[in-house]
């Protein structure tokens, strides 16, 4: 019996060392080009952009990162001790609910509650009729397009960054020593600020950095509120001055924030890992609330669910429904339909075939080695979307001349871009971009393959990749097309690299609800967004699914 794919890589060690090298070029070009268009500015742009530009620039993203930093961690940690320490009506619901704010992009809250909260929109118009004012001068709620504004609005999407990680810590890890400490006759009070916050840590700084990435990469909800972050002014000194070596030079800045929140991370949980024990885990055991207290729960905990996911989503299917019932569907709408899924299909399947393949890289050559490549191709999930935009383009460009030169010298004539100003930069961009995630979930469904398999495959003569082929591969399937929704879902929301790579004339759901809002029309912008949040709630649904496995695997 033969095996094709066994037989196109007779000498994985070769086929992976040059397949690894293609990688790694891949994912580290971009910060070499940054470098690189960077030093082609004139010698009079640096000192503009220190004097005009960068100071306002570091100081809004200074508070933006501070203020969400703080929000996150405060809504994140409070939610995941409500629902991991106590019980009472709602509670499992609420644990469902508090993760739905993932399903809604940044820039879709920011529209949608800029439309909500406007002057003439319906929340003042109605307080105004409720008191009898006829003047939106005689009334005015604080204004929304303000650095506070954007912070509150992005801590209450971005918290589940920081409530997923805790509760399961809360759950699995604290049961022993927050039930000794109640013993000993401490208050919920002093369990949780001197047992559980401190062991939670690790989980906190991991979840806020993650948010802290998000808020970084962020353009829409900044630029709809008014906040002059750096990701913004890299947007306006390429877009609207035509600057691409000023936006070169305001990304290396980004790229130090970048570095410097990784590193403040590490900083943060040295010496402290998420440590279990060899007994199977317990769950905590919860005080039960009844009465007025569980009310007050109950509602405390789904202040930040109404927030962040049932208020801004109810109001974009309201006026998804007005847009419908008063002109009908957009008539671009299938072609920006057509657009997402071809360019975010694409790019999930071509990063699911090589995140399979660098997962699996530590059972095919040196385990040091394969360990190695994973990080070098996760890199690009730290990298904020504008930043690698930029990146690419040189990349891109060195791509298609060598291939124009080739080609000539070979049938006499160039063929068309197939880099710049094609969807081939926009597919390349997801797949530096989202890598990462198709890996970690096939490294999750290797890790549960028994090691028995793969050794009974090798017995009866089948070598690595046979093994990798026919054995591993069916068993990694249901891990492989998880990590494949979470990939297309994050294509389909990502803004900043779509905004900067798309090709011309050509408009994705998002670009789409970013025109509309730039230009003020956001009840045309409506069906777009509500589609993508219908799109986002499948890594939630793809949570919870995993969720209920872990507690079922508890008991």
């Amino acid at each position: 019996m033969s095996f094709p794919l066994a037989q196109t890589f007779r000498s994985p060690p070769l086929a992976w060392a040059l397949g690894a090298l293609a990688l790694t070029g891949l994912v580290l070009s971009p910060l070499v080009s940054l470098a690189h268009a960077a030093l082609q500015g004139s010698g009079e742009l640096w000192p503009h952009l220190l004097e005009y530009v960068l100071p306002q620039a570091i100081l809004q993203t200074a508070g933006l990162l501070a203020g969400v930093g703080l929000t996150v961690t405060l809504i994140g940690t409070g939610a995941a001790w409500l629902v991991a320490a106590y019980d009472f009506p709602g509670r499992r619901l609420l644990e469902i609910g508090l993760l739905l704010p993932l399903a809604v992009p940044t820039y879709i809250v920011a529209f949608a509650y800029l439309d909500l909260l406007h002057p003439l929109g319906p929340v003042q118009s109605g307080l105004r009729d409720a008191l009898g004012l006829a003047s939106p001068r005689d009334l005015r709620l604080p204004e929304l397009r303000s650095l506070p504004g954007c912070i509150l609005l992005l801590g209450f999407v971005l918290y589940p960054y920081v409530y997923l990680p805790t509760r399961a810590l809360f759950l699995m890890q604290a049961a022993n020593l927050l039930e000794a400490a109640r013993t000993l006759g401490h208050s919920p009070r002093a369990v949780f600020a001197r047992v559980a916050l401190p062991m939670a840590r690790p989980a906190v700084v991991l979840g806020a950095s993650l948010a802290l990435m998000e808020a970084l990469n962020d353009i829409g909800a900044a630029e709809f509120l008014g906040v002059r972050t750096l990701t913004v002014q890299v947007y306006a000194t390429w877009i609207n001055r035509s600057d691409l070596p000023g936006a070169a030079q305001i990304a290396l800045v980004m790229l130090l924030v970048v570095i410097g929140l990784v590193v403040a991370e590490r900083w943060a949980r040295r010496g402290r890992g998420f440590a279990g024990t060899a007994q199977r885990p317990r769950t905590l055991t919860r005080t039960h609330l009844t009465g007025s207290r569980a009310a007050a729960a109950f509602l405390l905990g789904l202040t930040p669910v109404a927030l962040g996911f049932l208020i801004p989503a109810g109001y974009l299917a309201h006026s998804a429904a007005g847009r419908i019932a008063r002109a009908g569907l957009p008539e671009t709408l299938p072609a920006e339909i057509l657009s997402t899924v071809l360019y975010a299909g694409a790019a999930t399947l071509i990063a699911g075939m090589v995140g399979f393949l660098v997962a699996a890289s530590p059972r095919l050559i040196a385990k040091r080695a394969g360990t190695a490549l994973i990080r070098v191709a996760s890199l690009g999930y730290a990298l904020p979307g504008t930043i690698l935009a930029i990146g690419l383009l040189g990349p891109l460009a060195l791509a298609d001349s060598a291939l124009a030169a080739a080609s000539s010298a070979v049938f006499g004539a160039a063929p068309a871009l197939i880099g710049l100003g094609t969807g081939g930069a926009l597919i390349t961009a997801y797949l530096v971009r989202f890598l990462a995630v198709a890996i970690g979930t096939c490294e999750a469904g290797l890790s549960r393959v028994p090691g028995s398999l793969p050794d009974a495959a090798r017995m009866l003569g089948r070598g690595p990749v046979a093994t990798l082929a026919h054995v591993q591969l069916p068993l990694t399937w249901p891990a492989l097309v998880s990590g494949g929704l979470l990939v297309f879902v994050d294509c389909v929301k990502e803004l900043p690299a779509t905004l900067l790579l798309r090709p011309l004339n050509v408009e994705t759901l998002a670009t789409h609800l970013y025109g509309e809002a730039a230009r003020g029309t956001y009840e045309d912008g409506a069906v777009a967004a509500l589609l993508i949040v219908l799109v986002g709630l499948i890594p939630v649904a793809i949570l919870l699914r995993l969720g209920s496995r872990s507690q079922q695997a508890m008991r």
